[in-house]
């Protein structure tokens, strides 16, 4: 079981600084999130990427989760379908799964709803999973330094320690 344990050394740890404020994390720059990356792999994460650039109406985003995630014959191919296959998605006990989402704001610019939906159905399962002991992690890559998005799963989505502050961005 994937838990963290009330020790100094723990709230150190890069894992225990994502999930803190919520599962989901925004980047801007790709070097950024790429050392956030190695190292979750480094400590036992599983790690799935994905281009959502690429993704250029919802039924690509549907396949592409589908495909990678190894979601059963019977998905669906909506959002209900969705959360109930992120809600059994197979999560190392040791560690955890981290899903990074490159170039969202592609996506997001052309389904702004769905994009948001995604997000809201990843927060509130990593939380779900949490009480089982299960780390899921949302990495979210944006081009758009000013990328925001309504809280999710009740939570708010911020950005990274180190591109927090809007000048770290270029704003």
């Amino acid at each position: 079981m994937a838990i963290f344990r009330n020790e100094p050394e723990e709230f150190q740890r890069l894992d225990w600084e994502l999930l803190q404020n919520g599962a989901i994390t925004l980047y801007f720059r790709p070097q950024v999130l790429t050392a956030d990356v190695d190292w979750l792999k480094e400590h036992g994460y599983r790690v799935d990427t994905f281009d959502c650039a690429l993704w250029v109406d919802k039924s690509e985003m549907h396949e592409a989760l589908a495909h990678q995630l190894e979601f059963p014959e019977y998905y669906g191919r909506n959002l209900d379908a969705l959360n109930d296959c992120i809600s059994d998605l197979e999560i190392p006990d040791e560690s955890g799964r981290v899903l990074v989402f490159n170039k969202y704001d592609s996506f997001a610019a052309k389904f702004p709803h769905v994009a948001w939906s995604v997000l809201d159905i990843m927060e509130s399962n990593s939380r779900d999973l949490l009480l089982f002991g299960k780390r899921l992690i949302i990495l979210v890559q944006s081009d758009d330094p000013a990328i925001s998005f309504e809280p999710v799963g009740g939570r708010g989505v911020s950005w990274n320690r180190r591109e927090s502050l809007n000048r770290s961005r270029g704003l």
